[in-house]
């Protein structure tokens, strides 16, 4: 069952009510959707915790669980470990403030077969990565972690130790490791310090290019990346060196940026047609002395084997 809500707080309180009535409906799937703000988190926790509890309690086979943005907290994820410990897959729960980093420990010691999860940064511990690596748990397919600061300065971020992201790697070998990161560039120390087992990865908000520095040295196993901002700094050492060591990378998109012209087309010559997707803004692009913006894309075009230009800025 799928329950999408608008942004009427009564509407979410109905979503609850249908929840309650439950009671004789085993679920194999569950996906709480909000389409705007208020959501869950709007309404009395009780009213929420007792609602799901009821699903918990009454789906004795639950596979699918997406409860991102929820009041769900540690004693309800009791509940679910209870009585679905045996068919539960996949959990997707971003942005549940009210869950500790021993909740989601105590899902990972007992679902066995979870093969997909998603959770905030927060909740992420050596101690999980290890209970994720164990010789009775399953192979994990999709790891999604976002990674995000509302209050600059106000958030501490731990580290996760290299030997526990080796554990889980070596346990699941071929894991797709998602990680979205909303973070002001002095909360990035922490990140991309030793040989993170990252595949796709998004920087939502500015990132400097220090830390893209440290992607291309940190990263191997990257397929995708993503940079939405990076300032008036020119990116062509740090494209370069991500080419010469993310040996994997098939997508890349680049927005506020720079790159010059001919570290974009040697990036591209290192790649080669590997590069399914590359979505670059021809704002992007810095003209040298070796290519201007209209001979850059039969260049890239003749290293891709395949007709690309960069994107276009609308002009409404």
């Amino acid at each position: 069952i799928c329950l999408e809500w608008s942004s009427s707080k009564e509407s979410a309180e109905a979503a609850c009510d249908i929840l309650s009535q439950l009671v004789n409906c085993s679920l194999k799937t569950l996906g709480l959707i909000s389409t705007a703000r208020p959501s869950f988190m709007d309404l009395p926790k009780s009213h929420f915790i007792s609602a799901l509890t009821v699903v918990f309690v009454n789906s004795k086979s639950l596979s699918s669980l997406k409860i991102d943005d929820t009041p769900v907290d540690d004693p309800s994820l009791k509940v679910l470990v209870a009585n679905n410990c045996d068919t539960l897959k996949l959990l997707k729960m971003s942005s549940c403030p009210h869950v500790s980093p021993a909740g989601i420990l105590c899902v990972a010691d007992h679902c066995h077969g979870l093969r997909e999860l998603a959770l905030n940064y927060h909740l992420l511990s050596d101690e999980l990565l290890l209970a994720l690596s164990s010789e009775k748990h399953v192979r994990l397919e999709h790891l999604r972690i976002d990674v995000v600061s509302e209050n600059p300065g106000q958030t501490h971020f731990h580290t996760i130790q290299k030997s526990s992201w080796d554990a889980f790697i070596k346990h699941s070998p071929k894991v797709n490791l998602v990680m979205y990161f909303f973070l002001y560039e002095e909360e990035f120390d922490p990140f991309f310090r030793y040989e993170t087992p990252v595949t796709h990865l998004y920087f939502g908000r500015s990132v400097s290019k220090d830390v893209l520095g440290r992607v291309g040295m940190s990263c191997p196993r990257l397929v995708e990346l993503v940079v939405c901002a990076n300032g008036l700094r020119p990116l062509d050492e740090e494209l370069i060196r991500i080419a010469e060591r993310c040996k994997n990378l098939s997508a890349i998109g680049l927005g506020e940026c720079e790159v010059s012209c001919s570290a974009f087309v040697e990036f591209v010559k290192m790649c080669g047609g590997r590069l399914s997707q590359l979505s670059i803004m021809e704002e992007v692009l810095i003209p040298d002395q070796k290519y201007s913006l209209e001979q850059i894309h039969w260049e890239v075009s003749k290293h891709l084997g395949r007709v690309w230009f960069p994107d276009m800025m609308p002009t409404w």
